[in-house]
């Protein structure tokens, strides 16, 4: 530290020396935890992954606010998914840039409107949104934070920040994430040549400076799950070998909100009993789109009495406007439908009888996601941890989330003849990287953005009708 000291020694500020050393020795010698320090190595990358409310934000501000301060007149740039979160958690946040460089005694001005953050000794901060990968084609930094790098958009962003990364001597990045097992991520990971610092943390890590009821519930609730296992411990969690699904197909199609709908229907599995040691009813809300595809528009799955389980099926019934309810009745057989006859007499019903096994009857629809035919609208997250687990002849419990999505994507006739078949033939082969389908002619992927080889940017359809209506991928906006 005392080399970095003496940079500043010579700079204009309002506090002393020494007062800019004991605001230092603060964070490095009495607050911060070993992980939280980038050291001196010869790294371009430092990725920390870690769970939520680790210190990811504190270490990564600390980290920059420093660099600009001890080095004058130099160049940052933070990006976040949005530039809300980057103004209002990365800058302005209690643990963010603001505070920490009004603690030194070093803050010139800050334009909030134009995300920009003025150093007394010449530096500057800019604040920049993920969603406007644009925005980094001309700028040139010294050293950038990417702040939840698994949540942007588009994975273009990273490579234009990169792009700019050319002043100084060793331009570097500090990466604080969730973990996620998107392309990015993954591909920092397999770096072998120490360009990638890779730091791991939880959020009971910070334990001391959190509220203790809020980590006893987290504790409570999430423990033991997938969700807590990424959220909380920062595991990058890979897939289930012998899963029918992966996370992948589920986020690679995922919208914020579904197209008209043409139909749209509640599927029930119920469950043998009410008690703890019994599975749950798993109660899938879904819909057909007018492009032909699937929409998963709620999961109300519950661990109910019979009569609760046919209240949670007739209320979103309601809610969603559905046609029917979709019953397995191989379980109780006529008083599932006497249940819910109870709750309403009139209640428009079909009754199924699964004849094939789970597995057998879950490929088919494991298949329509593969070919992104089904978007999930928001996150469910216990169906698609349930989804992307489960495993025939491995997992001890009954997967009666995924039989009501089965039943429910199956009534609604996805599968064959419709719309979505014939854009379909429509589309390239797969990207060879994350097998994304591109139209035909792209050259780099629309998804991971890698380039796409000859076979996909020549590709000529099978057919030369061009007669029909079909939806454009961005219809289905894809990863939002």
């Amino acid at each position: 530290m005392t080399e970095a000291l003496s940079k500043v020694k010579s700079q204009s500020y309002d506090k002393s020396l020494a007062n800019i050393a004991a605001s230092r020795f603060q964070w490095t010698d009495r607050l911060a935890r070993p992980e939280q320090l980038p050291d001196e190595d010869d790294w371009s990358v430092f990725l920390y992954l870690a769970g939520r409310g680790a210190g990811k934000t504190r270490t990564a501000a600390e980290w920059i606010a420093w660099q600009a301060i001890k080095n004058p007149n130099t160049r940052w740039a933070v990006v976040a998914a949005t530039f809300s979160d980057v103004r209002d958690t990365c800058a302005e946040g209690e643990s963010g840039l603001i505070p920490i460089i009004r603690r030194y005694g070093m803050l010139e001005n800050y334009n909030r409107s134009m995300g920009e953050i003025r150093l007394k000794n010449g530096s500057r901060v800019k604040l920049y949104s993920a969603d406007t990968p644009d925005r980094l084609r001309g700028p040139q930094h010294h050293g950038a934070w990417c702040d939840e790098i698994a949540s942007w958009q588009y994975p273009d962003t990273y490579d234009q920040l990169q792009f700019g990364l050319r002043l100084g001597q060793h331009p570097r990045t500090i990466i604080t994430t969730t973990p996620k097992p998107v392309f990015l991520i993954k591909e920092l990971l397999k770096r072998d040549d120490g360009s990638v610092k890779v730091v791991r943390g939880s959020t009971f890590d910070n334990a001391k400076n959190l509220a203790p009821n809020a980590i006893a519930q987290m504790r409570a609730r999430y423990e033991g799950t997938r969700l807590g296992r990424q959220e909380l411990y920062g595991e990058l969690l890979e897939e289930q070998e012998g899963a029918l699904w992966n996370w992948e197909m589920i986020d690679s199609a995922r919208v914020a909100k579904a197209p008209e709908l043409t139909r749209i229907i509640v599927a029930v599995d119920p469950a043998g009993g009410s008690g703890e040691s019994n599975d749950e009813t798993g109660i899938c809300v879904v819909g057909l789109g007018l492009d032909g595809r699937g929409y998963v528009l709620a999961d109300r799955s519950c661990k109910l009495s019979p009569e609760g389980w046919a209240r949670q099926v007739i209320d979103a019934f309601d809610e969603f406007g559905c046609v029917r309810v979709i019953v397995e009745k191989n379980f109780g057989g006529e008083m599932v439908e006497a249940v819910l006859r109870q709750q309403r007499s009139t209640i428009p019903l079909k009754s199924i009888t699964a004849k094939r096994g789970k597995y057998i009857r879950a490929e088919p629809i494991s298949a329509l996601y593969e070919q992104g035919r089904v978007s999930h609208v928001g996150t469910f997250e216990k169906l698609e941890d349930q989804m992307c687990q489960w495993v025939q002849g491995e997992s001890d419990y009954s997967p009666d989330r995924i039989d009501a999505l089965v039943h429910g994507l199956t009534d609604l006739g996805i599968g064959g003849g419709s719309s979505a078949d014939r854009f379909f033939m429509m589309l390239a082969p797969g990207c060879p990287s994350c097998s994304f389908p591109n139209e035909a002619g792209q050259s780099n992927c629309g998804k991971c953005g890698q380039p796409l080889s000859d076979e996909v940017t020549n590709y000529v359809p099978p057919t030369e009708d061009r007669s029909f209506a079909f939806p454009k991928p961005t219809q289905f906006q894809r990863g939002q």
